[in-house]
């Protein structure tokens, strides 16, 4: 069972940048697609972006294309996921989720694996 740990979160200011980062226990670390999610206060859970077990493909929800980059370094078992222009509705606790169906999809279902969550606040 893999283990995840996200950091990089906190208190930002709008236009600003932030780099979240998502470390992984499991020693077989390309064998899990790597997304990242987000929650905002009385709000579900938001797929932002996942990247294959290679690196090699990404699929991005609207509300993170052209802001946000996934990307993930195998042989530190981390995925990152650089937020630029962040605006106060960017605001939530950011997740990391691994699934070992090997799709790259929004569906929380199908992701086994999450982290605790970091927080981003944007203010304005």
């Amino acid at each position: 069972q893999v283990h995840l740990t996200e950091s990089g979160g906190g208190l930002v200011q709008v236009g600003g940048s932030l780099t979240l980062t998502c470390e992984a226990t499991e020693p077989a670390f390309t064998n899990y697609v790597m997304a990242w999610f987000r929650r905002a206060p009385g709000k579900d859970h938001e797929f932002l972006a996942a990247i294959s077990g290679s690196g090699g493909s990404t699929f991005y929800e609207d509300a993170a294309k052209g802001r946000f980059t996934i990307s993930r370094d195998n042989t530190k078992n981390t995925v990152s996921l650089q937020m630029n222009s962040l605006k106060p509705e960017d605001t939530a606790v950011y997740y990391c989720a691994a699934n070992t169906i090997g799709v790259l999809l929004p569906n929380v279902p199908l992701y086994h694996y999450w982290g605790q969550g970091t927080q981003v606040i944007v203010s304005s």
